[in-house]
């Protein structure tokens, strides 16, 4: 099973930016789709954005035009750059590929 390490959450104000990223382990990174999920405590995951291996993105309605995701699948690593941040996107967020996850990472957007 591939092993997910996320990193670059943390607090920004409201309209700020963050880059989360992605590191996978294993051989099979480049042949798969990566997502992205987030999840407020007391609320269902939700699914954020996806890349395929091909390079083609989606995102869901509530981040589209405000965040980017990219893949270099030299370094086996996934990107979603956030921007014009609002309260609303205050979750932990999660990567994923087939059945593994990453490990969570806090994005609080406040002043």
């Amino acid at each position: 099973q591939v092993q997910l390490v996320e990193s670059g959450g943390g607090l920004v104000q409201p309209g700020g930016s963050l880059r989360l990223s992605c590191a996978a382990s294993g051989s099979i990174f480049s042949d798969r789709a990566v997502g992205w999920y987030r999840q407020v405590p007391g609320k269902q995951r939700e699914w954020v954005a996806v890349i395929t291996r091909g390079g083609a993105t989606n995102y869901a309605d509530s981040v589209k035009g405000r965040f980017t995701i990219t893949r270099d699948n030299a370094k086996n690593t996934v990107y979603l750059q956030m921007n014009s941040l609002v309260p609303d996107d205050t979750a932990v967020y999660y990567c994923n590929l087939g059945l593994s996850w990453g490990q969570g990472n806090l994005v609080t957007v406040s002043s």
